[in-house]
């Protein structure tokens, strides 16, 4: 169900539930102010296009699903974008913003956390102070808001990238499942990086002087904007190189574990296998004579002695070509 607040700046409306067919007339009765519509339906297509008359290709952005663009058309300007879902946290919706002398109507389907702290600046002493610089001003206002919200999402992940990456460096324990939370965090950075791109691109073509979207008396403050998105564009590329660094290094750390387990495990099979070929012809020379028969040589007086030195002699003998051929001790 469609649903408009009427944001007035001298304080009659702040925000009050108001029908379409009433907007107009209200409009009529104040200087400026903010028309925020949630869940548009024909009526308010109709009245965009008949009482406002905007663009009916800006229109239909509204309607459908857009691309992040900003737009000056004869009688209008009209930007849309992404910006963070409330009902989840990374989830965008599309913000569409229509800039008509000194009114800003926004129309989105969605709740979400950047227009509620736009909604607490619009009616603020500070906001009010600087109504003549039209409706350029609140669009600013608009999106330093949304990229606020999106630095306060970033200072949650920079807190779990921290935490992260002590675990993967803490020597004391084993971390469950820390290569799939490094993973969830990169894919997280990635879907931020597809609404905070396109946001940072589209004001740095606002302050393009061919595109004429700024006027002159707001030209510092979208440049203070412009700044701000690269700083956030750039937190993002950041913190996504610094999760695939860390994931890299636990990766390269769980590599490096395994290859000396798989070494000790190869010194305990060379040990066992050196053992078994020396005792293979200790055990001929013990079942030979062994046998029960008195035809063998040294079957009688000192006889067991001798054999027992011939064992060790051989024992030696193996033990030293052993070490020759390096499988044994230093080459």
């Amino acid at each position: 169900m469609v649903t408009i607040q009427l944001h007035t700046r001298d304080g009659e409306r702040k925000g009050s539930e108001i029908a379409i067919s009433e907007l107009s007339d209200a409009m009529a009765a104040s200087d400026s102010g903010w028309v925020d519509i949630r869940y548009p339906d024909e009526d308010v297509r109709a009245w965009l296009q008949n009482e406002m008359h905007f663009h009916h290709l800006a229109v239909d952005d509204c309607f459908a699903e857009p691309v992040s663009k900003a737009y000056v058309y004869d009688e209008h300007k009209f930007v849309t974008f992404a910006a963070r879902d409330a009902d989840h946290e990374l989830d965008t919706e599309h913000l569409r913003a229509f800039l008509s002398g000194p009114w800003l109507v926004t129309v989105r389907d969605a709740e979400l956390p950047g227009l509620a702290d736009f909604r607490r600046r619009f009616h603020s002493s500070k906001s009010r102070k600087r109504a003549d610089l039209g409706s350029d001003y609140l669009l600013y206002d608009l999106l330093d808001a949304v990229a606020d919200d999106w630095y306060r999402l970033l200072d949650r992940f920079s807190d779990k990238l921290d935490e992260l990456e002590d675990q993967v460096f803490d020597p004391s324990r084993k971390y469950p499942n820390l290569l799939e939370d490094l993973h969830e965090l990169k894919g997280d950075l990635r879907e931020i990086s597809k609404s905070t791109t396109p946001l940072n691109e589209i004001v740095q073509r606002m302050l393009r002087p061919d595109e004429e979207f700024v006027s002159p008396e707001t030209e510092d403050y979208f440049r203070d904007l412009g700044d701000l998105m690269r700083s956030l564009a750039r937190r993002v590329e950041n913190y996504n190189a610094g999760a695939a660094s860390t994931r890299d290094t636990y990766i390269s750390q769980y590599s490096m574990r395994l290859a000396e387990e798989q070494a000790s495990v190869g010194e305990v099979m060379r040990t066992l296998t050196i053992i078994a070929t020396i005792m293979l012809p200790l055990t001929l020379i013990a079942g030979v004579f062994g046998m029960n028969t008195d035809v063998l040589p040294f079957a009688s007086g000192d006889g067991f002695w001798y054999i027992i030195t011939a064992m060790g002699l051989f024992s030696g003998l193996m033990l030293l070509w052993f070490h020759g051929k390096g499988w044994i001790g230093s080459k």
